[in-house]
């Protein structure tokens, strides 16, 4: 009874241990499960960076070349310099042409000047001749009242005449009779000559004040002719005068050159736009510097981030905002604070599925087996904070492990 009783204890014992180890691995695999949903992570991550390339903006041989292949500049530290020598030349002529155009306006501007001064003499003489023709107005009617004297003068003298002619052939016939005196009738012929004379004088007087009425008419029309022809001088005057429109016009045009001239020369000297490191610099002083030809990339060290590719089933519980520990290969001892920027929505399709796609632009997340149906990757960006940036290379792998709930950091 006793070595029965022993070996069913021990089976009872072993049971019980099994049961026990099973369990214990049951709960073990839940909380590895609950782990690894609650914490997704994946070694199938890079170290990724903003990088651009440095091409320059003029063409010319480099004359300075102050950076070496991965070395770190700071922003604002010269990279390079392209002869600048054609480029100041340039911005000299641009501003040669812009003197020389302000010349032209200045001496048009006096040319102008003097048109309008003699449109000035146009209209003073078109006022003059119009005074002219005022007064020579005020002359002819002068002559005609110098002709209306006259004639009335001439009809007086004829009837004075008239008078003295009846009277000496009235007394004539009665000298004979001795009625008269010969004194009266001499004093009679003598009246009546007097009266001829006088009837004579009027019409001179008569036929010069017509001369002088037709004097002023001819005046008058003279008068008429200067206005009509300083009228047309005036406008004749007014039409030479020029304008500065074109000139001005291109006052603009010669400034634009100047500034393409000067933003030509000033990119001649190339500086680094951020903090940086130089890769792939393959020239050396001499080089011809194409514009818009890369001679080499700047990688940007101000942000550094660890674009994990997670399964799509894990996406669930990342979020923009989590806390993130990124461990990269090269020192995995190095525990570094991230925090999820972003989640990415879209990657390449795969091929087998749906076909090549020709358009370029999503991320292209390999899988290892076309036999087997894989989830899907998609890349999650994580902003790595507090970093030693010296220790990262862009592209050198990781490990990103996602923690915790959002951050309260504000999320950038």
């Amino acid at each position: 009874m006793g070595f029965d009783g022993s070996v069913e204890t021990r089976s009872i014992v072993g049971r019980t241990i099994s049961i026990a180890i099973v369990v214990a691995a049951a709960i073990m695999g839940l909380l590895v499960l609950r782990q690894v949903s609650d914490n997704p992570r994946t070694d199938d991550a890079e170290i990724f960076a903003n990088f651009i390339g440095i091409a320059p903006l003029v063409n010319g041989p480099i004359t300075h070349l102050y950076v070496a292949d991965n070395q770190q500049v700071r922003a604002g530290d010269p990279l390079f310099e392209i002869d600048d020598r054609p480029y100041s030349y340039a911005l000299a002529h641009a501003r040669s042409d812009q003197q020389s155009l302000k010349g032209q306006i200045d001496d048009e501007r006096r040319i102008i000047a003097g048109k309008e001064s003699g449109v000035d003499v146009a209209k003073a003489n078109e006022l003059s001749s119009e005074a002219s023709l005022s007064r020579a107005g005020a002359a002819i009617e002068e002559a005609k009242a110098d002709v209306a004297s006259a004639k009335a003068a001439v009809e007086r003298a004829d009837a004075e005449l008239a008078y003295a002619s009846n009277n000496l052939h009235r007394i004539e016939p009665l000298l004979t009779k001795q009625f008269v005196t010969v004194d009266q009738v001499d004093q009679a012929r003598t009246l009546q000559v007097s009266r001829s004379r006088a009837a004579q004088q009027a019409r001179s007087q008569l036929t010069l004040a017509e001369a002088g009425l037709a004097a002023a008419e001819a005046q008058y029309k003279q008068g008429q002719a200067n206005v009509l022809q300083s009228g047309h001088q005036v406008q004749q005057a007014s039409h030479n005068i020029t304008t500065l429109e074109p000139l001005v016009g291109q006052v603009q045009g010669r400034q634009a050159a100047i500034d393409t001239a000067q933003y030509n020369l000033d990119n001649c000297k190339i500086v680094a736009p951020f903090d940086a490191r130089v890769t792939n610099l393959t020239i050396s002083r001499g080089a011809y510097a194409t514009a818009g030809q890369r001679i080499f990339t700047l990688i940007d060290t101000r942000v550094w981030w660890a674009v994990a590719n997670f399964r799509e089933t894990q996406l669930q519980h990342i979020k923009p905002g989590m806390q993130a520990d990124v461990f990269v290969m090269s020192k995995p001892s190095v525990h570094l604070k991230g925090v999820v920027d972003s989640v990415g929505f879209g990657v390449t399709p795969d091929a087998d599925l749906v076909g090549r796609l020709s358009e370029p632009g999503l991320p292209d997340v390999q899988r290892t087996l076309n036999w087997v149906h894989l989830a899907s990757r998609f890349p999650v960006r994580v902003r790595i904070e507090s970093q030693p940036s010296d220790i990262f290379r862009l592209g050198e792998s990781a490990v990103v492990v996602i923690r915790g709930e959002p951050s309260l950091l504000p999320h950038r």
